[in-house]
């Protein structure tokens, strides 16, 4: 198990195959899942097994966990990926547990992953989007310095949009 990056109070590290059961029941609250796709449980595992192999094949781009440093509990998941198929260009995402919303955890997560993201000298820049609703993100994000510019449309839904050139 890898760990990919470290704050005062966060590890953001490789799941770790036992920790299937950890991952999938982060996605049956419902607070969590009103703004993140929907997806079946099978599709989650598959999601899960395929961040599980891509670990040997990239440190770069990637779904991993986020632990607290102080009790190693689970938090949530970030993610880092190619965006629009374009290689210079990653997208952020994550998920927290209800629990930790409101408490820095998220603005933290984000500033991490993003020094992370940018250790990759090919990456120019880093965006993420959330559902136009979903406010708690979108000041995250700003709290770790993405700017909001017009809206974006993935799979006709409008999103907000977020970007951050290096």
């Amino acid at each position: 198990m890898a760990v990919i990056t470290q704050t005062e109070r966060l590890i953001i590290r490789e799941f770790l195959p036992e920790e299937l059961e950890t991952y999938l029941n982060h996605f049956v609250d419902e607070r969590v899942l009103q703004y993140i796709p929907k997806r079946s449980r099978e599709e989650r595992v598959t999601i899960f097994n395929n961040a599980l192999n891509q670990y040997s094949e990239t440190k770069t781009k990637g779904i991993w966990g986020i632990f607290s440093k102080a009790d190693d509990s689970f938090m949530g998941s970030c993610l880092l990926r190619q965006f629009a198929g374009d290689a210079d260009v990653i997208e952020l995402g994550y998920s927290l547990n209800h629990e930790h919303w409101g408490k820095g955890i998220g603005s933290e997560m984000v500033t991490a992953m993003v020094s992370y993201g940018f250790m990759d000298k090919c990456v120019s820049e880093i965006v993420a989007v959330t559902e136009l609703e979903n406010t708690g993100s979108q000041r995250v994000l700003e709290k770790a310095g993405l700017k909001r510019v017009d809206n974006l449309i993935r799979d006709g839904l409008e999103l907000a949009y977020f970007r951050l050139p290096r």
